[in-house]
């Protein structure tokens, strides 16, 4: 049973009923929906049907859906893309045409205003590059300077200009009140540029009254690293978008940014997830490169809560064995995971009171012992996430009456959610453990299992108990 975790974007190639449920069977914790391409059609039905495979699997899937964000993008194409060559002379427009090589427009009327000469724009991830050489009335006029293919809907990228975007459009609230609509588990905001874009988008949650959605704030923009650690404090997690960061700063500071953030999140116990061609290769091909293999056990080695499966599963022609290769990979990393180091690294941090105390003493205690799981009965998730944040060799089987709170739990590290009927006197609580955990996990007689929370269950809001059982 892996600890890291896999979130998988539906697309096109894993939408069918068939392919959702191999999915979930190999190992899938998160469906991630991109509202920048995804209709709310299209995101309800495929929901609807991820629940149906979720409970017929006996697992709790969450849901994460992604905003669009204060970004650029490029309008409509003749075929839906076009080739731009290197010396060529391009007009961007500022209001809608159907682009082709030689014109494109823009989502964004205002950059003509923003933007200098000799100013560089970068599409496709930084792939194709033009500078500003003239500017009219309503187009930029424009020489490549790399050529390539872009396509239709692409995203652009001006990292020497700050743009006067606002970081709510109308289309974001929609996309926030659709993700409450469908009771999504968490929200995935796009071009977080510092901690105020993220209470804005907090403070508009509880003006409609939703305290359950997860806020995961995408780093994609230089900008956000000045204010990284206030996006942690005031965020529930982080997800470092290495597409469009990787435009944004220099391609060979990303490695040291990424293990900088999942450090940063992990002592401050929020959830960290990376993204972007860990295993693109597996879109066409049915095995990864073994830099794609290493890049991925990197990020598990450094203690990653979640890793991100995107084009691989999407358009991709091998999700499911995406997936699987991922798990895989996953569970060889976590046998090379130095966990005393990180319970030392999470106890230093760590404030000092009953809870974190005790929490430590069992992350301890089930790694000395060689445990086969942690049992967290829970009505908040509080203790789980808690635990979590210790890193404890073992999976962390959180039992809670609430589906709400199983899902919400999907992303941290090695938390297993399971929903139980409710959460009864303490002897039916260490029954249902037992049995919970030899349904999960392969055990054997004298296998060990710590049970840990707050007694009364309903009551007490700290954690205060943990008793060792042997099977």
């Amino acid at each position: 049973m892996n600890k890291t975790k896999i979130i998988v974007s539906i697309g096109p190639a894993s939408q069918d009923r068939e392919t959702l449920k191999n999915l979930i069977l190999a190992g899938m914790d998160v469906a991630r929906f991109n509202l920048t391409y995804a209709t709310y059609e299209f995101c309800m039905e495929t929901i609807q049907l991820i629940r149906e495979l979720s409970k017929e699997c006996k697992t709790n899937v969450s849901i994460m859906i992604d905003t669009n964000g204060p970004d650029i993008r490029v309008g409509k194409l003749k075929d839906g893309k076009a080739f731009l060559h290197q010396g060529d002379k391009i007009r961007i427009y500022m209001d809608s045409i159907m682009g082709d090589d030689t014109k494109f427009s823009i989502n964004y009327p205002k950059l003509i205003d923003d933007i200098k000469y000799n100013t560089n724009i970068l599409l496709q991830d930084g792939r194709v590059e033009l500078k500003v050489i003239q500017k009219d009335l309503n187009y930029l006029l424009c020489e490549v300077i790399s050529e390539g293919q872009i396509v239709e809907g692409c995203g652009i990228n001006v990292p020497e200009v700050k743009l006067n975007m606002p970081f709510l459009s109308t289309k974001d609230k929609d996309d926030i009140m659709f993700a409450d609509s469908v009771n999504a588990d968490f929200l995935a905001l796009s071009f977080v540029g510092s901690s105020d874009d993220v209470l804005e988008v907090n403070d508009y949650l509880i003006e409609m009254g939703n305290d359950h959605l997860g806020i995961i704030a995408k780093i994609e923009k230089e900008r956000a690293l000045e204010d990284i650690d206030n996006i942690i404090r005031v965020s529930d997690g982080i997800l470092i978008g290495r597409g469009d960061l990787g435009v944004e700063i220099p391609m060979e500071r990303i490695p040291s940014v990424q293990k900088m953030i999942i450090n940063k999140c992990h002592l401050a116990g929020k959830v960290s997830i990376v993204s972007t061609e860990f295993l693109s290769s597996m879109e066409t091909e049915t095995r990864p490169s073994r830099a794609e293999v290493s890049d991925v056990a990197n990020a598990v080695l450094d203690s990653v809560d979640a890793v991100l499966l995107s084009g691989e599963t999407t358009i991709g022609k091998y999700p499911v064995e995406t997936v699987i290769m991922m798990s895989k990979i996953i569970a060889s990393a976590e046998e090379d995971i130095n966990y005393y180091d990180l319970l030392d690294r999470s106890m230093r941090s760590e404030k000092q009171d009953i809870t974190g105390s005790l929490v430590y003493s069992v992350t301890e205690c089930a790694n000395r012992l060689k445990c086969k799981a942690i049992i967290t009965p829970t009505m908040s998730g509080y203790t789980a996430r808690k635990m979590s944040r210790f890193r404890p060799s073992c999976p962390i089987i959180a039992v809670s009456p609430d589906e709400d709170t199983a899902r919400s739990l999907a992303l941290h590290f090695a938390i297993r959610p399971v929903v139980i009927p409710e959460l009864g006197s303490f002897d039916k609580i260490i029954n249902i453990s037992k049995k919970v955990t030899k349904e999960m996990i392969h055990t054997e007689n004298g296998d060990k299992l710590i049970i840990t929370g707050g007694y009364p269950f309903k009551e007490v809001k700290h954690t205060n108990f943990m008793k060792i059982e042997e099977l």
